[in-house]
């Protein structure tokens, strides 16, 4: 099933065991933020982005690579060699994403990050491994995966943001590449570029939410029913400091950037805690600045 009616998607869903497959990945690979530097064609449409500040690219190499050996302590984290003709390749989860067995390349909208794809040694990495390719840019569609695309592992959910970054023929090519069972199709709020910004499933068992970055206040009601009552609702602020952009690489712990840790409050720690998870803050505010943070620089193996 793919939708955007709501009250078929929850019951579905709500009927939906956990046995889809592993809830976390096995291993995240990350790709340098070699030449680090704001990307013109990408702040078009990422209200996270200001082209006016200054960026320090020694700064971010040196949180890029304290976030691969925090990473390293939960799951094998491998880095590829950035590119600074791609000012955007520090954000793979955009361009490549798996399922077991399987890589998949996103149709990215701006013509700066479709050179990403073009990685000859991610892909071969993964062809050596025995994964085949399933190519989106051959679809019809604007599709940046895992940015777009939020999953529930565990139960093979899928919810998907549109907005600049993915329209609705996009959805449908990430529906079957990832093989879903179900999912449920949503506007973002305007000034929303990605759904993984907006919302995090953590190991299939909680949800951090912010209702005001969809365009229908239905859905994220809808969604903190779907997990309650392991439900870490966000406010507008929190949302902005990246709190929602997080992932549970490992069933136990919740990687997250530094600012976004510190802009919970207590009772949502408490929750989190509760649903059995530890907070792994990591500094990166020097990359928040390309308007991406902690969970935009992993993408999953599975």
């Amino acid at each position: 099933m793919i939708t955007r009616d709501i009250t078929a998607f929850l019951a579905l869903a709500q009927a939906t065991p956990p046995d889809a497959g592993p809830a976390c990945a096995k291993a995240v690979f990350l790709v340098a933020p070699e030449g680090f530097a704001l990307a013109e064609q990408s702040a078009s449409d990422n209200a996270y982005m200001d082209l006016g500040v200054v960026v320090d690219p020694a700064r971010a190499l040196a949180q890029h690579r304290d976030l691969q050996r925090q990473l390293a302590t939960a799951v094998p984290a491998i880095t590829f060699p950035g590119d600074p003709a791609a000012p955007d390749g520090l954000f793979p989860n955009n361009v490549f994403a798996t399922a077991p067995g399987r890589l998949v390349i996103g149709r990215m909208r701006h013509p700066v990050r479709q050179r990403e794809a073009e990685r000859a040694d991610i892909r071969a990495f993964f062809t050596a491994m025995g994964y085949a390719e399933t190519d989106l840019r051959m679809q019809p569609g604007v599709c940046e995966l895992t940015g777009s695309l939020v999953i529930d592992r565990a139960r093979g959910l899928g919810f998907v943001g549109l907005g600049e970054r993915c329209d609705e023929a996009g959805a449908a090519a990430m529906h079957a590449a990832f093989g879903l069972r179900a999912t449920l199709v949503f506007d973002l709020a305007p000034g929303e570029y990605h759904t993984n910004v907006v919302m995090s499933v953590l190991a299939g068992r909680a949800l951090v939410i912010c209702p005001s970055g969809f365009a229908d206040p239905a859905v994220p009601a809808a969604l903190a029913a779907l997990y309650a009552p392991q439900v870490i609702t966000l406010t507008a602020a929190q949302k902005a400091a990246f709190a929602g952009n997080c992932i549970a690489v490992s069933p136990d712990r919740v990687f997250i950037s530094q600012a976004g840790a510190e802009a919970l409050g207590d009772g949502q720690r408490r929750t989190l805690a509760e649903a059995g998870f530890a907070l792994a803050p990591v500094a990166l505010d020097e990359i928040e600045k390309a308007g991406g943070s902690l969970r935009c620089c992993v993408a999953e193996i599975y």
